[in-house]
């Protein structure tokens, strides 16, 4: 919402949603428009790898823990894989050593689709690995008026891992006495 509280409401998720759709409607273009020139074998490579190494060992991790917290090597795997810095530099090293094409266009293609499409966004270490709806949002929902999203429909409500809650302000303290 602002650089002071840096979570957003339904409507600028939505928002934040629809620019990244606007980058995955370009590189459609372009995929399209060079569909002859692309190599497919390195393309499909270059769009599984992303979630071969940053989503899926962390999305089984989830899946067995019942609920428990994961490894944090998880989600710095997640968030290093779906970076548009990682992947900008994977895609200049793979001009660099390799050469340029358009397959590359799958990098951000499939990036663009994971947060446009899906609203998927870095992970925090405060939250579980898949999105489970959390009371302390919730409640800054009702706080602020607005509806609940829907839940996503997990066989098990897992609690955050890793949230220390903050230690009240001073001021704080005084005004709770």
């Amino acid at each position: 919402m602002d650089q002071a509280n840096p979570f957003e409401t339904p409507r600028t998720y939505s928002l934040h949603r629809a620019e990244y759709l606007v980058g995955l409607a370009v590189t459609t273009g372009l995929i399209i428009a060079h569909f002859g020139d692309i190599r497919w074998w390195v393309a499909i490579v270059l769009f599984l790898y992303i979630d071969l190494i940053g989503y899926i060992p962390g999305a089984i991790a989830f899946k067995r823990s019942g609920g428990r917290p994961i490894s944090k090597t998880y989600y710095v795997l997640y968030n290093v894989m779906h970076s548009l810095i990682t992947q900008a530099a994977v895609a200049a090293l793979w001009c660099w050593l390799v050469e340029p094409e358009w397959a590359l266009l799958v990098l951000p293609f499939h990036l663009f689709g994971d947060r446009g499409l899906f609203g998927n966004f870095m992970k925090s270490f405060a939250l579980p690995f898949e999105p489970v709806r959390q009371p302390g949002y919730l409640r800054l929902l009702d706080d602020l008026g607005l509806a609940h999203p829907k839940a996503v429909g997990h066989a098990t409500e897992p609690v955050p891992v890793g949230h220390v809650p903050a230690k009240p302000a001073p001021r704080q303290q005084e005004a709770v006495r």
